[in-house]
């Protein structure tokens, strides 16, 4: 499955004009025979807006669900996006999936929250697993900080996760994440693993861009600069079945002596 990572940071502030760079973004990326595209984490709104993201955190459900719906199956592709997510009076750091023909499969809340700017506005998840189907491939969902725990992504690997897309907000000085950490995280688990970043200043924060797409064999199929940009690569899932013969890692796993891990 083709997959294209958006590498930006949109209109911080703004959902109606983020809306917009999908819709281009979503327009390209099918063009170009994607059947997936991911944004980064909390690209609905902007990541560094303070009390703006309880102001503007929508449900699952709600009128920009909608709009994406409208817009993934007119470009006839899915849409992983990270967004603001209100349940009552709780705000989750989220991503939705919403197929090419509308319908919402998948929505995971960030279980691991990073910095004191996280705590203080999001409540954590507490299901680390959240998977879907699509296009002959199960999809995992994760956020950000979530990939950097190794028990995390181990367990989307015992679930059958083939590819694993995490929407991030990676700020400096922690490029090395995109760099190393994700390539590994996906050749240990054997899985494609699509990293997806804001770019550039906002607020205190400086995002490094780097977004990638790894593969099973620890190589970057595709990697982004530090501007915007969208990138696309493939997820093969007979190469993924070839990788995943020839590095048992999760046969040859002796769960019996990892009790001290938890």
């Amino acid at each position: 499955m083709r997959t294209a990572l958006l590498q930006s940071s949109g209109r911080p502030g703004s959902t109606v004009e983020n809306l917009k760079v999908l819709d281009e973004a979503a327009g390209r990326a099918a063009a170009a025979g994607a059947g997936l595209l991911v944004t980064p984490e909390m690209f609905l709104t902007g990541y560094a807006i303070g009390d703006d993201i309880a102001r503007l955190a929508e449900t699952a459900d709600g009128e920009a669900a909608d709009a994406i719906a409208e817009l993934a199956a007119r470009h006839g592709l899915a849409i992983a996006y990270g967004y603001p997510e209100r349940d009552g009076d709780t705000v989750y750091n989220s991503v939705q999936l919403i197929s090419a023909d509308g319908t919402r499969p998948a929505n995971y809340r960030k279980t691991h929250l990073f910095g004191c700017f996280e705590r203080d506005h999001f409540t954590p998840g507490d299901t680390p697993v959240v998977q879907a189907e699509l296009n002959g491939l199960t999809v995992g969902l994760m956020i950000c900080y979530d990939v950097e725990f190794p028990e995390n992504v181990r367990a989307h690997a015992l679930a059958g996760t083939d590819l694993l897309l995490v929407p991030t907000a990676q700020m400096h000085p922690f490029q090395f994440v995109a760099e190393s950490v994700v390539p590994v995280r996906a050749f240990e688990n054997q899985m494609y693993v699509a990293y997806v970043n804001r770019v550039g200043a906002e607020g205190e924060f400086e995002f490094v861009g780097l977004s990638t797409l790894a593969g099973p064999d620890g190589v970057a199929r595709t990697r982004a600069g530090r501007a915007e940009q969208l990138v696309l690569a493939d997820a093969d899932p007979a190469f993924l079945a070839a990788s995943r013969e020839n590095n048992p890692y999760l046969k040859d796993r002796r769960p019996g002596l990892y009790g001290s891990l938890v």
